[in-house]
């Protein structure tokens, strides 16, 4: 069995494909759902055929695999989570993450404000010009990322924070599952998710079904199996007051799989996807109820609701599973962003294996 623990070269190779995998396949299920982010079923399958869309299609200016914030804001992600475990192994001081996190965040709000990158900029997402793109951004991650903000040391009873305190949006969980790919316990990686998500999102369910998300990623990277994965995400869940929502959700997820037979009418009985436990649901439906990563894909793009953001679950969770190498290659080829992705992925788990 795979040990994320272990430093040999095998271990270390396979860690590196998951992480690849988690956010290259983010990016194609959000390319493949952006175009079709706000069509509803009828008008999907009138325009591309009864079976709906079938592989990356042209957005509204014509243009084939672009992806929106939610692929955004994941490399923001994953670019504060890296400068917090480099500052913590050079200096040896812990607890920085959320300070960098926030200020990773801030750059990427920067990237919907400006035109492009400041010339001061040369290294970092910030210096990159295809980030400075406005893809139909949330209003609370908008918000949110404009207000002061104070850290939080821990992740508070299920109480609602203080920053879009009624918000539980979808923003918070399509961007948290590079927190379960930093080779920390999963109890870590839901904590830290949760928190996260409390910089923009004030409702338990939205952070919390971020902290979920986080802590599936973190199952899988460590080899579990998608549906143990996620039960042990539930065991973890329940330790929260004010999971219900979120684990209710995700049960019938499970349950719904179980049954066999996938279609988008099952999809779309989980909901439309824009609050978080939804997003996330309807994002595992999908990968648990089909039989191939493609057809899982299709599967979560093609419904009345936040295409982009339910593509992204499916696609970080099948990703984190198989690796980057069980994702369709033409589609990855085709994705906006492929190759500094890669990279960011790459010098990412190269980070997180040293000590």
């Amino acid at each position: 069995m795979y040990n994320p623990w272990n430093p040999s070269w095998e271990a270390t190779a396979v860690y590196r494909a998951r992480v690849r995998g988690c956010l290259l396949g983010g990016a194609v299920g959000d390319a493949l759902g952006y175009p079709v982010e706000f069509s509803s079923l009828q008008r999907i399958r009138a325009t591309y055929g009864e079976r709906g869309v079938t592989g990356l299609v042209p957005d509204g200016d014509g243009i084939v695999g672009r992806v929106s914030d939610d692929t955004q804001m994941s490399l923001f992600t994953v670019e504060g989570l890296h400068q917090a475990h480099e500052h913590e192994r050079l200096k040896g001081v812990d607890g920085v993450w959320s300070e960098l996190v926030r200020g990773a965040y801030g750059r990427w709000l920067d990237t919907q404000r400006q035109s492009g990158p400041d010339p001061r900029a040369v290294t970092g997402l910030a210096a990159q010009p295809w980030l400075y793109a406005r893809r139909a951004p949330g209003n609370a991650c908008l918000s949110g990322l404009e207000m002061p903000y104070r850290p939080e040391p821990a992740l508070p009873p299920g109480l609602p924070g203080p920053i879009n305190p009624d918000s539980k949006g979808c923003g918070t969980v399509m961007r948290s599952a590079p927190f379960g790919l930093a080779r920390v316990p999963a109890e870590t990686a839901f904590e830290r998710a949760a928190l996260s998500a409390r910089m923009t999102h004030g409702h338990p369910t939205g952070f919390y079904a971020a902290g979920a998300l986080a802590a599936i990623v973190a199952y899988l990277v460590a080899d579990e199996s998608l549906e143990g994965a996620v039960l042990r995400a539930l065991r973890l869940l329940a330790r929260h007051p004010g999971h219900e929502e979120t684990t209710t959700a995700l049960t019938r997820a499970l349950d719904l799989a179980a049954e066999g037979a996938p279609s988008a009418e099952k999809v779309e009985s989980l909901g439309a996807g824009w609050v978080a436990e939804e997003a996330l649901a309807m994002g595992l439906y999908c990968a648990l109820a089909t039989h191939s990563v493609t057809e899982a894909l299709l599967l979560s793009v093609n419904h009345s609701g936040d295409s982009d953001s339910t593509g992204s679950v499916c696609g970080n969770l099948l990703g984190a599973h198989y690796g980057d190498h069980g994702l369709p290659q033409d589609w990855v080829a085709a994705t906006e962003g492929r190759a500094a992705i890669t990279v960011l992925a790459d010098d990412f788990a190269a980070e997180c294996v040293r000590i």
